[in-house]
C-alpha cells in the first residue's frame, strides 16, 4: 500500500504540468500561432527540397491510398439475364433455371438474406434471416464453407519442394533474369527466382503399378510454351494470371515474360491504347473530327480560332504515346511491363461501374395515432456508369436492381424505348449519355471547374442534363477495393452542372453518393 503512494502523486503531479502547459498555452494564443505557422513553413521547406516529379507521383500514391481500401465489396460479376429463360431456340440455355423462384432451403434463405442487405432492404433481409436460421441453426457455416472455402485464407509458402530426384531439363532462363522480379517485393523476388529451376511435372500415376503419365506441356519447348501463353495472354488474361496457380514453373513463366505483358499493356483489347486522354467526341457521340469536316464542308469552321499548328495525325499520335509509355515504363513502374499493366490507371470496359447507395431519413408522424417512436425510411438507389472505347459513356440514375438493369446499358436502348414503359429496357428512360477521358501522366492543365492541375488517374466525364439547357460534369480518381484488385474503384472527387443559357456553374453535395465499383457483365464481352 505504501508502494502506491508515491505512483499516485508521481501521476498527479504529471496531470499537473501537462494542465498549466495547456492553460498557458490558451492565455498566449500569438505564440501559439507563430508555433504552428513556424511548423507549417518548416513542413513547406522539406517539401520543396524534394524533386517535382516525385512530389507529384508521391502525392498520387498518397491519394490513391487514402481512397483505396483492403476488402473487396459486393461486386455483381457474371450477371445472368433474367428474360434468359424466356428466349426461344437459344443454344445451350437452360430452361429449368427461373431466377423468380423463391428459396426453400436454409442455404439459399441465407443467401438472399446477405443479397437483400446488400441492397439496403432491411426487412426482407431479416424475413430471410429468419427463416433460414429456424430451418438450420448451423447454415451460417454452410454459407462460409460455401463462399470462402479455407483455401482462400491460407496463403502460399515460399518452400522449394522440387524432388531431388526431378531431371531439370529447363533451357536456360538468363534473359529472364533482366526482368523477371521488377516492380516486386524482396520476399516475392527471391521466391520467384527460386521458381527459375522447376519443371513442369507430369501427373501421378493412378495406382502403384500404372505406368508414368506425360505432361505435354513439359516436353514442348519453353519458345512454343511462351507462344501458347501468349495466345492465351490475347484471348483471356485473367486466364492467363491465374495460370500461375497451377505450377512453379508456370507461375515464373507468367511473372517474367516481359514480352507477353507488353503486348497486354500495349494492346487495345486490354491495354492503354485504348484509353482516351482527351475527348474523342461530344456529349452525343458524334465524333469531335467529323463535326470539323462537316463544318469546313458548310464553311463554318473558324481557322483562325483553331490551333495554328494541324491536329497530330492517327499515327502522330501513336509514336508519341508509345514514347511516352516507355518513359514512364522506366520512371514509375520499375521497367515492369507487368506492374505497369497493374498499377497504371485504366477504364474497364468488359462491365459497368455501379455504386450502391443507402441512408435514412425521418419520416412524417401521423396526427392519428400515438406512437413512441418516429418513423425511419431507408432509401435505395443505385447509380450506373459503362464506358465504350469511342469516348462516349452511358449514366443511370435509378432504383431498380442491377440484375434489371445491366443487360440494357447499351446504345440501342439509349433512346429507343423511352416511351414504351412496358418493355424491360423501360429501365432505360432515365439514362443519360456522356463522353469520358482520362487526365495525362504529364497533363499540367488546370481543370476549368477546380481550377487544379490534373493528376494521371483522374476520370472526367461530361454527360447530358436532366433539362436541355444543362450539362453535368462528374469527377473521380481511380482507387482499388480489395488487396489484389486494381483499378476497380472510382471515388467521388466532385459533381457539377453547367448552365449553357447563364454560364454559369453549380456544385452538387456528395453527402450521400457512395463510391462505384467495377462488376464484370458476361453479356458485355470486351466491349467491341
Amino acid at each position: 500500500m505504501a508502494s502506491t503512494v508515491p505512483d499516485t502523486e508521481a501521476e498527479l503531479e504529471r496531470f499537473r504540468e501537462q494542465w498549466r502547459a495547456e492553460v498557458a498555452r490558451s492565455k498566449n494564443p500569438a505564440a501559439t500561432a507563430s508555433t504552428q505557422a513556424s511548423e507549417a513553413r518548416s513542413q513547406r521547406q522539406r517539401n520543396a527540397a524534394g524533386l517535382p516529379g516525385a512530389s507529384a507521383s508521391a502525392a498520387r500514391r498518397k491519394a490513391v491510398q487514402d481512397l483505396s481500401e483492403e476488402v473487396e465489396p459486393r461486386a455483381y460479376h457474371d450477371l445472368p439475364d433474367k428474360e434468359e429463360f424466356l428466349k426461344l431456340g437459344v443454344e445451350g440455355q437452360n430452361h429449368e433455371r427461373n431466377p423468380f423462384k423463391e428459396p426453400s432451403t436454409a442455404l439459399e434463405h441465407y443467401e438472399r438474406a446477405v443479397e437483400k442487405e446488400t441492397q439496403g432492404h432491411m426487412g426482407d433481409s431479416i424475413k430471410h434471416y429468419r427463416r433460414a436460421f429456424k430451418l438450420d441453426d448451423g447454415v451460417q457455416e454452410a454459407y462460409k464453407k460455401k463462399h470462402f472455402p479455407p483455401s482462400y485464407f491460407v496463403k502460399p509458402k515460399a518452400t522449394n519442394t522440387n524432388p531431388s530426384s526431378a531431371a531439370v531439363t529447363v533451357p536456360g532462363t538468363g534473359h529472364h533474369s533482366l526482368y523477371g522480379s521488377r516492380g516486386l517485393s524482396s520476399s516475392v523476388k527471391q521466391l520467384i527466382d527460386q521458381f527459375s529451376t522447376m519443371r513442369i511435372e507430369a501427373p501421378p500415376p493412378p495406382t502403384d503399378a500404372s505406368p508414368q503419365s506425360r505432361s505435354p506441356l513439359a516436353e514442348l519447348p519453353e519458345e512454343i510454351l511462351s507462344q501458347v501463353l501468349a495466345s492465351l495472354a490475347d484471348s483471356d488474361v485473367t486466364s492467363f494470371a491465374r495460370m500461375a496457380r497451377v505450377c512453379k514453373r508456370l507461375a515464373y513463366l507468367v511473372f517474367t515474360e516481359e514480352t507477353i505483358w507488353r503486348g497486354i499493356a500495349m494492346g487495345r483489347k486490354y491495354g492503354f491504347t485504348a484509353m482516351h486522354y482527351d475527348f474523342a467526341c461530344d456529349i452525343e457521340g458524334f465524333s469531335l473530327e467529323a463535326n470539323d469536316e462537316i463544318a469546313r464542308y458548310l464553311g463554318n469552321y473558324d481557322e483562325e480560332a483553331s490551333d495554328i499548328s494541324p491536329p497530330p495525325t492517327p499515327e502522330e499520335r501513336c509514336l508519341a504515346f508509345a514514347a511516352l509509355t516507355e518513359q514512364l515504363l522506366h520512371t514509375s513502374y520499375a521497367s515492369s511491363w507487368r506492374q505497369m499493366f497493374r498499377s497504371r490507371p485504366r477504364i474497364r470496359f468488359n462491365g459497368c461501374y455501379i455504386s450502391t447507395v443507402n441512408y435514412t431519413r425521418a419520416g412524417a408522424n401521423s396526427t392519428n395515432t400515438l406512437t413512441w417512436g418516429a418513423p425511419v425510411h431507408v432509401v435505395t438507389y443505385f447509380r450506373y456508369l459503362r464506358f465504350f472505347r469511342d469516348g462516349t459513356a452511358i449514366s443511370l440514375l435509378t432504383t431498380s436492381e442491377p440484375a434489371d438493369v445491366v443487360h440494357h446499358l447499351t446504345k440501342e436502348n439509349l433512346h429507343d424505348h423511352h416511351s414504351r414503359n412496358m418493355l424491360p429496357s423501360s429501365v432505360m428512360k432515365d439514362a443519360l449519355r456522356g463522353r469520358w477521358r482520362l487526365s495525362g501522366p504529364a497533363s499540367s492543365v488546370l481543370d476549368p471547374v477546380t481550377k487544379e492541375a490534373e493528376m494521371e488517374g483522374d476520370l472526367h466525364i461530361e454527360t447530358e442534363g436532366v433539362v436541355p439547357k444543362l450539362t453535368y460534369k462528374l469527377l473521380f480518381t481511380l482507387a482499388h477495393a480489395g488487396k489484389g484488385a486494381r483499378n476497380n474503384k472510382l471515388a467521388w472527387k466532385g459533381f457539377w452542372s453547367y448552365n449553357r443559357l447563364t454560364d454559369d456553374w453549380g456544385e452538387f453535395g456528395l453527402k450521400n453518393d457512395r463510391a462505384f465499383y467495377w462488376s464484370r457483365v458476361r453479356s458485355y464481352g470486351m466491349g467491341y
